[in-house]
C-alpha cells in the first residue's frame, strides 16, 4: 500500500464532501445516507438524514442497506475460497455440479426467436460464471427481446424484483429451459453468473450457500450485520427502500422494512443482489481485499485470489464490447458502468474515464449504494442510501461523492 502522510484526507475536502452529500438530503431528494471513507489508518464517516422520507428515526453508522448489485464483489469471495483450497478450478466444466447448464443450445441471435439456435461449442466452466462470460445475462436495454421476455415468464426473475424468487434447485432448472444468448466465453452479461454462482458454492460445499460465505468469509472478518435477510431484532434498523417516481419525485415505497422482502430469509440466497449490510461490514471486507486477503492476523483469501478478482479478466475483444455497451447506455445508467473492466465480481478500471484512477475496483448497486478500493490511493470509499435509481437523484450523489471524495485526498 502508497505510504502518505498526515491524515490522508484535507479537513477542507472532508468538509466539501459532507456539504456535498448534505445538499442531497436538504433538497429531499435522498432522505438519508450513510458515507464511509477510509486512507491507511484514518476512518471517517458521514450520517446524514433520516431513515424515512417523512422524517423519524435519523440515519445511523449501523444502519442496514439493502446493497442490491454491490452484493456481487462480496458474495464472489465463496467461490474464491473453493478455488484456494482446489475444490474447483477455474476452467473446469461446471456439469457435474449444475447439470442444468450441460449441453446448451445458443441463440443465433441474441435478441432472435428461442427456437432458433445452434449447439454451445463447449461446456461451460467456472471461469466463465466468475467473469460473466457464460452465455446469459440480464439486458436491461432490450426488454422486448424474447429471451427478456422468457427470463420473466418462466419466473427466472421476478418482473418486480431482479432477484430469483423461487429455491435454488427450482430456479436452476427454470434457467436450464433457456437457451444461451452467446456462447459460453464469448460475450460479457450482466448479473444471472453472480447468482449461479451462490448454487454452485452450495452444491460444491453441501452447505447453504449463506452458511459456508458465513463461516470462511463474513464472520473472520467481524461482518455481523451481513446477511440475506435482516433479522427481528434489527430489523428497526433497516430503512424502507424508496423508488421515486420519474414523473412527480414521489417517494413510493418500493420495499417496507418489517414485513418486507428482506425480513424473512429468502428462498434463495442471490449472490448477485441479495445481501443486506453497513458500512462497516463492507469497509472491512474492502480492507481485507487492499490488504491482499490478510485482515488482522488472519488470511481470508490468498493473495492471487484477491489478484485474480481485482484486476480486469476480460479479453480484449470482450472488453470492447462491455466498453461500447456502457458507452450505449450512459443516459440510462445515470453514466455508472464506465469502467471499461471486470474482474470476479467487480468491475476494474482499465482507463481514466473520470476522477478514480486506473485499478480502482468495487461495483454500485440499482438500490443507490456503491463501493470500491483503490490500491493506488490506499482508499476505500462506501456511500448507502436508501433511494433506488428509478430517478437519477442517487446516481448523482454516487458520482458527487466519488468526485470530491478524490479531491479530498492530501498528500
Amino acid at each position: 500500500m502508497m505510504g502518505h502522510g498526515g491524515s490522508g484526507f484535507s479537513e477542507a475536502g472532508l468538509r466539501r464532501l459532507r456539504e456535498v452529500l448534505a445538499g442531497y438530503v436538504e433538497s429531499k431528494r435522498i432522505p438519508g445516507l450513510v458515507a464511509l471513507v477510509s486512507r491507511g489508518e484514518e476512518t471517517h464517516v458521514e450520517a446524514l438524514g433520516t431513515m424515512r422520507h417523512d422524517g423519524g428515526a435519523p440515519m445511523r453508522r449501523d444502519t442496514v442497506f439493502r446493497m442490491a448489485s454491490t452484493t456481487k464483489p462480496v458474495a464472489v469471495a465463496g467461490t474464491m475460497v473453493l478455488l484456494d483450497e482446489c475444490r474447483l478450478r477455474l476452467d473446469d466444466p461446471v456439469d457435474p455440479w449444475l447439470p442444468e447448464l450441460a449441453d446448451r443450445q445458443v441463440l443465433r441471435r441474441a435478441d432472435g426467436p428461442l427456437d432458433d439456435t445452434v449447439p454451445a461449442r463447449r461446456p461451460i466452466t467456472v471461469r466463465d460464471l466468475l467473469t460473466c462470460t457464460f452465455g446469459l445475462g440480464l439486458d436491461t436495454t432490450a426488454m422486448g427481446s424474447p429471451m427478456m421476455g422468457a427470463f420473466f415468464e418462466r419466473g427466472v426473475y421476478g418482473t418486480e424484483w431482479m432477484l430469483p424468487a423461487p429455491e435454488p434447485d427450482e430456479w436452476m432448472r427454470r434457467l436450464g429451459t433457456l437457451p444461451l444468448m452467446y456462447q459460453p466465453g464469448e460475450r460479457w452479461l450482466y448479473n444471472v453468473g453472480d447468482d449461479v454462482l451462490g448454487v454452485l458454492v452450495a452444491r460444491v460445499t453441501g452447505q447453504p450457500f449463506e452458511t459456508f460465505l458465513r463461516e470462511r468469509v463474513l464472520d473472520p472478518l467481524g461482518m455481523k450485520d451481513t446477511g440475506f435477510h435482516v433479522p427481528a431484532d434489527k430489523i428497526d434498523r433497516l430503512p424502507p427502500l424508496y423508488a421515486p417516481d420519474p414523473l412527480t419525485g414521489e417517494f413510493t415505497v418500493a420495499d417496507e422494512a418489517e414485513g418486507g422482502h428482506h425480513s424473512e430469509p429468502p428462498a434463495f440466497q442471490s449472490g448477485g443482489g441479495g445481501l443486506d449490510s453497513t458500512v462497516d461490514d463492507y469497509h472491512a471486507y474492502f480492507r481485507m481485499l487492499l490488504n491482499h486477503g490478510t485482515h488482522g492476523n488472519r488470511r481470508i483469501l490468498s493473495r492471487p485470489a484477491v489478484e485474480l478478482m481485482t484486476t480486469n479478466r476480460l479479453t480484449p475483444e470482450q472488453l470492447s464490447a462491455r466498453e461500447a455497451w456502457a458507452r450505449d447506455v450512459v443516459h440510462l445508467s445515470h453514466g455508472q458502468g464506465q469502467h471499461g473492466g471486470w474482474g470476479f465480481g467487480m468491475a476494474v478500471r482499465t482507463y481514466r474515464g473520470d476522477y478514480a484512477p486506473v485499478g480502482q475496483f468495487g461495483w454500485d448497486g440499482g438500490a443507490g449504494t456503491t463501493t470500491y478500493a483503490d490500491p493506488h490511493n490506499g482508499l476505500v470509499g462506501i456511500l448507502l442510501t436508501q433511494t433506488g435509481m428509478s430517478t437519477p437523484d442517487s446516481a448523482r450523489a454516487i458520482h458527487d461523492f466519488w468526485t470530491t471524495l478524490y479531491q479530498a485526498i492530501d498528500d
